[in-house]
């Protein structure tokens, strides 16, 4: 195998903190801890007590954050991921890390999911902070529901991580990065992929009762695929590709400024 290690200017280990949104003994953070150790010796670990799926890039503003030492250079917070990369940079390390990675989420990361995404919101807090910053996730539910194929986020994971370390992709700008559900000799590429847009109709509510008689709701999505448009994360995962797209901080509209001034002169 190839020496993938990354060194800084000056020689040193590159130091990379690890987060994520499934919590701090979530088997993917395990899959990215390995992919890690590939590319440094000096890795730190700051992530959820418990599972923080969906958060977004929610801060824990109503009570205090508690953070425990489990062993050396790895930590749990009782907060969001975003409260985890300020913890682990503030807080936690002696000087701000090289690089930052986010996941291995339990389940892609693509199309509206970015915006919901506690694992993608780890990789923003980053970038907020001047790190630069990926989000990885593996995807599954599309051949099997019984297997997370986190071997395959592994068998590809440093060496991509390795070749975009060094993209300067902009100020404020992250990677998002989803591997796709099938095993690594099946991977059909790497693509460069926009945001796609994911159809609202296979999103349902399921109505439930509970013993008292109450209602209860479930969200979740229908085992469905849907018809995304070429070159957008969507259609790389359906087709077995590894989905790298580019994703930026500001939301700003820009082809809509002028329109918006226009309509208020």
């Amino acid at each position: 195998m190839a020496d993938l290690k990354l060194k800084t200017a000056d020689g040193k280990p590159v130091r990379i903190l690890l987060t994520n949104d499934d919590g701090i003994h979530a088997p993917g953070l395990t899959a990215l801890e390995n992919i890690a150790r590939q590319l440094s010796d000096d890795v730190w670990i700051v992530a959820p007590e418990t599972e923080h799926s969906g958060a977004s890039r929610s801060l824990t503003l109503s009570h205090p954050l508690r953070l425990r030492e489990i062993e050396p250079r790895r930590y749990a917070v009782q907060g969001t991921p975003a409260d985890c990369v300020l913890m682990g940079v503030r807080n936690v390390l002696d000087s701000p890390p090289d690089l930052l990675l986010s996941g291995v989420n339990r389940g892609q990361n693509i199309a509206d999911d970015v915006t919901y995404s506690g694992t993608v919101a780890g990789a923003m807090e980053g970038t907020a902070l001047g790190i630069p910053s990926m989000a990885l996730s593996q995807s599954y539910g599309f051949s099997t529901r019984s297997t997370i194929r986190w071997h395959c986020a592994e068998a590809y994971g440093a060496e991509l991580v390795a070749k975009l370390r060094d993209v300067d992709v902009g100020q404020g700008d992250l990677i998002n990065i989803n591997f796709p559900d099938c095993e690594p000799e099946d991977v059909a590429g790497t693509e460069v992929t926009r945001q796609g847009k994911r159809d609202q109709n296979l999103l349902i509510i399921d109505e439930r009762v509970d013993a008292r008689e109450r209602p209860y709701y479930w969200l979740g999505f229908k085992r469905e695929k849907s018809n995304p448009a070429q070159g957008t994360d969507l259609r790389a995962i359906y087709d077995n590709r590894i989905s790298v797209t580019p994703l930026h901080l500001n939301l700003t509209q820009n082809d809509a400024l002028d329109l918006l001034k226009n309509a208020l002169d």
